[in-house]
């Protein structure tokens, strides 16, 4: 365990990959961890593995665009488990395409899973962290915030939470709460699956393409991001905030 006290952290999109990694490290350094997704049947496993191994965890279904449904998450969160201190901004979904290609629909939904998600999920627990004069705020960003080809929403929606990231940190400081971004770079996912798909390459081959553009010979694991967030969530991370954080097997400008 990585920290001094035990405390309840949210985790979003945690059904699989990063998220479902973030949660059940979570749950080794201590704190209860609320596992959401849009399905909750869907986070069964991620609760499985935490409870498998002694910890506590529940499974809650959200939409995170939902104003409504997420302050019912929330309140289940904090009832169920207690206050919640540390919260992670991880649901994501990617509409990729060129922008002449690209309906507005696919611009809308991104924006709203990943920066209106994060504000209102925000929201809803800062109320909870400025009472207990503690908090710990990680978002996920990503290499793409840089600019994407056929990525215009989601580099935008992640360039946004950087900005979003910072102006927290500004905001909530003076409540012992920090607010951190990660940049994860390649990351063996489901949606890089989905990207090598419509690539029309094989998940093998794609892996083995990036892995020859990444200074450490290799590409990311869910993992990978999982203990950088563990750090920023930790006791020992109170004095780093604002930061945006590049997890990318090399240096980012």
């Amino acid at each position: 365990m990585n920290t001094i006290s035990q405390r309840t952290a949210i985790v979003t999109g945690a059904a699989r990959g990063i998220g479902a990694a973030t949660a059940i490290r979570l749950a080794k350094d201590g704190h209860a961890v609320a596992v959401l997704d849009l399905d909750e049947a869907s986070c069964a496993q991620t609760v499985s593995a935490i409870t498998a191994a002694g910890g506590r965890a529940i499974a809650v279904g959200v939409d995170v665009s939902s104003p409504e449904q997420v302050d019912a998450a929330v309140e289940r969160v904090a009832v169920e488990l207690g206050a919640p201190t540390i919260l992670v901004n991880n649901a994501g979904i990617i509409r990729d395409n060129l922008i002449f290609k690209m309906p507005v629909e696919d611009w809308d939904a991104v924006m709203n899973v990943h920066l209106r998600g994060a504000f209102l999920m925000t929201k809803a627990v800062q109320a909870h962290m400025t009472a207990e004069m503690h908090g710990r705020i990680v978002n996920l960003s990503s290499t793409s915030a840089q600019g994407n080809r056929g990525q215009v929403n989601y580099a935008a929606a992640k360039a946004g939470v950087q900005g979003f990231t910072k102006t927290l940190a500004i905001e909530l400081g003076r409540f012992g709460i920090t607010a951190n971004a990660v940049a994860p770079g390649f990351i063996a996912t489901d949606m890089t699956r989905q990207t090598a798909a419509r690539m029309n390459m094989s998940f093998e081959d794609f892996l083995v393409s990036a892995a020859t553009h990444i200074p450490v010979g290799r590409v990311g694991q869910p993992e990978d991001i999982a203990a950088t967030i563990s750090f920023l969530t930790s006791e020992e991370a109170g004095y780093v905030s604002g930061q945006v954080i590049y997890v990318a097997g090399g240096p980012k400008d």
